[in-house]
């Protein structure tokens, strides 16, 4: 027997979970935005209605409203609300299979191999997935059936809202050659103007190319890509009774002012490192690569990042090693909007020191660390607080433990 693959992807999550809970405003145009007051005020999400004035998601609010020729309904983001809905939807996946795989909060694949035998099979068990969230939930999602995950994601794309779509081995080139390369999973906006350069227009067009010129311009990933677009994809989808493996740690924020000197994006460094590091103790990682994201006042960003020399989970190490990547790498011709630090090249808590290095520093100073995060998990975050980050009024309010974080799936490589 084959693979039977569901992609479940909720339509509009987190504006119709809010015209859920407040049915008065369903048929308006719906936007889900940040704290404005924190200069988070952007689009995270909108609703048909809304996309129909073609709002973005990034735009600002303000941006937006102008868009908007009727009533535009604003509505502040409740992360920890769409949570608890996504927890729900997908207790339900998992009463017909365990091989259920998130990819972030409003999708997921599901493998339901061991129920079907048919594509018919397939779809039928795909309706009643999507009649019971209708019923027990209240919400609507698209489905995707084929067999592979790359063809089911694309699949949940293809019709929307509230349908399923079923892509064959059979059916794929007719229903997916023809559509825009950008519509595969994981063909981002630089690898697009790359292919666009190239007359690679189409996933079929990318699927016709030869590979030896896709290597050449993308590497390992044109290959994969290349993959993609002829159906090749046999990666699995993840078992609940598995433990996800993480491969990095990050934080990142929008400051409530913007920074104009060295001393303010230091704290903010130290202040992100901080909750990066105390995740990082939770599960026992060591990181050996350290990444910095900086975003300027005109919304441009870069990330760099530097190796270690060896394995730390120490805020200290990874604040020191990300401000120095700031130094050497901005030149304030514009003030700072946004700040993001992040650890990758994992390892468990198993280090080999060399013979120079006896560790005894790294462990004072994951006692200290340790000391100071019991305080705040037993009298708050701000029980004691970095005395550069208290110097400005705005910076002191900042609190990375209120951050959504966002664990990416693993088995594709990040867009490029």
């Amino acid at each position: 027997m084959g693979r039977f693959i569901l992609h479940s992807d909720l339509n509009n999550f987190y504006a119709s979970v809010e015209s859920l809970y407040n049915p008065s405003i369903r048929n308006k145009a719906i936007v889900v935005v940040g704290d404005e007051e924190k200069r988070h005020g952007i689009v995270l999400a909108k609703n048909y209605i809304a996309k129909g004035y073609n709002i973005k998601t990034g735009d600002t609010v303000w941006e937006a409203r102008q868009k908007c020729c009727g009533e535009l309904v604003c509505v502040p983001a409740r992360f920890e609300l769409y949570l608890y809905i996504s927890r729900l939807v997908k207790d339900i996946y998992r009463e017909y299979s365990d091989r259920v795989e998130s990819f972030g909060i409003d999708e997921a694949w599901i493998d339901i191999s061991h129920l079907a035998q048919s594509y018919a099979d397939a779809e039928k068990i795909a309706n009643n997935i999507r009649s019971r969230i209708i019923a027990e939930i209240g919400l609507t999602v698209s489905i995707g059936v084929s067999y592979n995950k790359v063809f089911a994601k694309l699949g949940s794309d293809i019709k929307k809202p509230n349908a399923v779509t079923t892509i064959t081995q059979d059916n794929y080139k007719t229903l997916v050659w023809g559509l825009p390369c950008e519509d595969l999973l994981y063909v981002g906006r630089a690898t697009k103007k790359k292919f666009e350069k190239a007359g690679i227009k189409t996933i079929g067009d990318l699927a016709n190319t030869n590979v030896k010129y896709l290597k050449l311009t993308l590497g390992k990933m044109g290959l994969v890509l290349h993959d993609f677009a002829c159906g090749l994809d046999s990666s699995e989808v993840t078992s609940i009774h598995q433990s996800e493996k993480i491969k990095s740690f990050g934080n990142s924020t929008t400051c409530p002012i913007d920074l104009s000197c060295n001393e303010q994006v230091k704290s903010v460094i130290y202040l992100l490192a901080e909750s990066v590091a105390e995740r990082m103790k939770k599960k026992d990682a060591y990181a050996s690569c350290v990444a910095l994201w900086v975003k300027d006042t005109n919304l441009k960003s870069f990330e760099r990042q530097i190796s270690l020399a060896s394995p730390t989970n120490v805020s200290e190490d990874i604040a020191k090693n990300a401000y120095k990547l700031f130094v050497e790498n901005y030149d304030w011709n514009l003030d700072v909007r946004a700040l993001g630090v992040r650890v990758t090249n994992l390892c468990d808590g198993k280090i080999q020191y060399d013979i120079f290095s006896t560790g005894e520093n790294l462990e004072k100073m994951q006692k200290l660390e340790c000391t100071i995060e019991s305080l705040r998990s037993r009298f708050g975050y701000n029980i004691i607080r970095r005395a550069n980050i208290m110097e400005n009024e705005k910076l002191a309010t900042l609190n990375p433990t209120t951050e959504t974080h966002i664990i990416h799936p693993v088995g594709f490589f990040r867009p490029v």
